[in-house]
């Protein structure tokens, strides 16, 4: 049982085996989706394969669509030539219920998978192509909250950033500035219309990625590469338009239990990959059940019918409201909020967390009391079933598989939108935010989980995140086991309203966080200890 298009053709020994396969003509598919594309899709890793994949199989299978989704990655090209091409760009999706159950299907309805290179290569060529046709419709991302940053905390653009600005369309590298060359080429071709869907988990989603490939486009004016006509057709949003979007689905790295499941099912070629650019990825994808989307309509040349799959077809206020319900209370911010704590205290799965006395009730203190202070019911998502889904059944599903080491990757870019948006909301409303005393302790843990060293003082490895170097700089001086070593090292980090979206000495907190951090930093239980004390 090889997962390729020659290997699914014995129908009855998959079948047999449990696993679903797609109902529709492959072939035909491809073809249709080459002569006229409708929908591109950039950051085609786990979530995207499993979620927005499950979205269009659907669609197919049904037929309420008869084109597939075109593949394209900009960060991470291995994942491209070790679990696309070899499995002829089929995925196997593998559901964990809560129950222990499983369901297993195979998608067919990523048509090709094209890296961002560029120009001179066929790939690039072919997007191209694609960007010109007037058939497509839609292009959507999970290239996740860092693949819309230019600057870096010092305000200064990225050195890729400044070079993709330098060298032009025709050089372009980053993400953001693929799609501004991409948008040229469709611009030349006519001009025609077209929409952009951020699918990430951060506020305002579409109007990060709209205001990232503007800014390019006026740099590029500046250096001569565009023209002005070119700058207001991408402004003028009856041309190109930016729905916001939310998106939530718990999908961890590829678990070896899934794997050794499907070996044992006669599933060959399983093996798990993990890329030099420590991308966690594998020819099937495992994930929970429940999932959301959330997206404003707006698309100026037609959309597939994505209602018709379970997705929310609304206003950009309600997707406004359920994204800030999700991203700043129900979901994100207790997985920020734990993740360190569960790294430090030694846990290896997500699920276990949720038996802990304590860090149940710091998901509590974040989600329930404080964060729910500040949420607006968006009216389609009831606010306290979502939370009461997430903290009861999604959080405690053992069979998920999800750690608390892939929520902790990239929690700098994270919790400016986790935590800042409820502090600048307290402020608002009280002047400060000194009784937001969860979100304090979240913090807390966050910059002492940095320390790289657990509870019992044991050093740990952090998961990846890119201000690893410049924030452990900063803490240089602070040490396990000697309160008195911790300084003033945390102001510049705690004042910096770039990576928190406020200075938090100005909301009142500042002093208390590195008052938790001393206690945290006392020697061995100490982290454990401050839990306990604080959540009383």
């Amino acid at each position: 049982m090889k997962l390729t298009l020659e290997g699914i053709k014995d129908k009855q020994v998959w079948s047999q085996a449990g696993i679903e396969l797609p109902s529709y003509d492959l072939e035909e598919l491809a073809q249709r989706t080459k002569e006229a594309p409708v929908w591109v899709h950039f950051g085609i890793g786990n979530i995207f394969r499993i979620f927005i994949g499950s979205i269009a199989d659907r669609l197919i299978t049904d037929g309420l669509m008869d084109r597939g989704i075109v593949c394209a990655e900009t960060f991470d090209y291995e994942t491209i030539d070790r679990i696309y091409k070899p499995y002829d760009n089929l995925s196997l999706s593998v559901i964990l219920n809560n129950d222990g159950t499983t369901e297993k299907r195979v998608f067919g309805c990523f048509t090709e998978a094209l890296k961002g290179l560029p120009d001179g290569t066929n790939d690039r060529q072919r997007l191209r192509e694609i960007f010109a046709n007037p058939s497509l419709q839609m292009v959507s991302f999970t290239i996740t909250e860092k693949g819309y940053a230019l600057r870096g905390a010092d305000g200064q653009y990225y050195r890729f950033i400044q070079d993709d600005i330098d060298y032009g369309p025709d050089r372009a590298a980053g993400a953001v500035a693929i799609i501004a060359a991409m948008l040229l080429e469709r611009y030349r071709a006519g001009a025609k219309p077209l929409a952009l869907v951020s699918m990430d988990n951060c506020s305002h989603n579409g109007e990060k990625l709209r205001s990232a490939v503007l800014e390019i486009g006026r740099e590029w004016i500046k250096k001569g590469f565009v023209d002005e006509e070119f700058l207001s057709y991408i402004s003028d949003e009856e041309k190109i338009a930016f729905p916001w979007s939310m998106i939530d689905k718990i999908t961890p790295r590829p678990s070896e239990a899934v794997r050794a499941m499907l070996q044992d099912a006669g599933v060959e070629d399983m093996d798990i990959v993990v890329t030099d650019k420590q991308t966690y990825i594998a020819p099937f994808v495992n994930a929970e059940e429940p999932q959301y989307l959330v997206v404003e309509d707006h698309f100026p040349n037609g959309r597939p019918a994505l209602e018709k799959a379970g997705v929310y077809m609304t206003s950009r206020e309600t997707v406004n409201k359920a994204e800030r319900m999700k991203v700043t209370v129900c979901l994100n911010p207790i997985h920020t909020a734990l993740a360190p704590y569960g790294c430090m205290l030694g846990f290896k799965l997500f699920s276990d967390q949720m038996s802990d006395p304590e860090l149940v009730k710091l998901a509590e203190k974040v989600g329930l009391q404080e964060g729910m202070e500040f949420v607006e019911d968006p009216g389609i998502i009831s606010p306290k079933a979502f939370i009461d889904e997430c903290i009861n059944v999604r959080f405690s599903n053992p069979y998920l598989g999800d750690t608390p080491q892939r929520i902790a990757v990239d929690t700098s870019q994270m919790v400016g939108i986790r935590f800042g948006e409820n502090i600048k909301a307290c402020v608002h409303k009280y002047g400060d935010a000194e009784k937001l005393k969860g979100i304090q302790l979240a913090i807390a843990g966050w910059l002492r989980y940095l320390l790289a060293v657990d509870d019992d003082g044991k050093p740990f490895e952090l998961s990846p995140d890119p201000m690893i170097p410049e924030l452990q700089e900063q803490m240089a001086g602070i040490a396990w086991g000697d309160p008195d070593s911790l300084k003033d090292q945390l102001r510049p980090i705690l004042g910096n309203a770039n990576i928190f979206g406020i200075d938090l000495y100005e909301a009142g907190i500042g002093d208390d966080i590195v008052e938790m951090v001393r206690e945290e930093i006392a020697g061995k239980g100490a982290v454990r200890g401050v839990l306990r004390k604080y959540l009383k």
